[in-house]
């Protein structure tokens, strides 16, 4: 089977709040999915077995979903989901509210939050698999909810390595020489066949995790 076929499954895109040691943590997940609407409701989460939320997770039960909107800037997915948060402060320059619980809440044009207590975990190889209740939330919703294929089709983002939904990329190539330039940070290939990449501002950022021009490398 060819895995690019995966890309036609549906899904979310949301940040995960978590708490470690004290410290708020957040992460971006698309892997969120509602299993019940009697009270209270259920959700299940899918997250990377080896990432510092997941490990996060697993030690306190409880964890926050802020839902992205088609508004949320790439910035803030790119700095909740392309870093790990084991030795930097994701949310330093991300506007949040931290629960009593200590976990955060993502307020970059969200569409709406939910509170989570684990009920249960599986293990499924690279990945754990949550069950949790919604204990408090939103009473209300605005925006419009981001898909992935949003962050895949609009804001040509891709999924980290390692994460529940990566598929490597096609390569792309600059046209006006035939090599491509990649984010050494998210993946993201440059691909304007109207400028080449050296022709570009020294000023100019990766549209998808915002790293400067210097973070791209060449690939033959």
């Amino acid at each position: 089977m060819n895995p690019a076929v995966l890309k036609n499954l549906s899904y979310g895109m949301y940040v995960i709040g978590t708490k470690y040691n004290g410290r708020p943590n957040a992460c971006v997940a698309n892997s969120v999915i509602q299993i019940s609407s009697s009270d209270p409701e259920k959700v299940l989460i899918a997250l990377t077995k080896d990432t510092h939320s997941c490990t996060a997770i697993r030690e306190n039960g409880i964890f926050t979903i802020s839902v992205l909107s088609t508004d949320t800037p790439a910035s803030v997915i790119g700095a909740l989901g392309l870093v790990s948060g084991k030795n930097a402060d994701k949310l330093k320059n991300i506007r949040h509210k931290v629960l009593i619980e200590g976990v955060p809440v993502v307020k970059e044009n969200t569409c709406c939050w939910f509170l989570c207590k684990v009920i249960s975990g599986m293990d499924v190889g690279q990945e754990m698999v949550f069950a949790a209740e919604i204990i408090a939330g939103s009473d209300s919703a605005i925006g419009t909810p981001m898909t992935y294929d949003f962050y895949r089709s609009e804001m040509h983002g891709l999924s980290p390595v390692g994460s529940p939904t990566y598929v490597p990329p096609e390569s792309t190539f600059d046209k006006s020489s035939g090599e491509s330039f990649v984010c050494s940070v998210c993946g993201y290939v440059y691909s304007d066949p109207n400028f080449s990449f050296e022709e570009l501002p020294d000023n100019w950022v990766c549209p998808v995790c915002k790293m400067p021009k210097k973070a791209f490398v060449r690939r033959n």
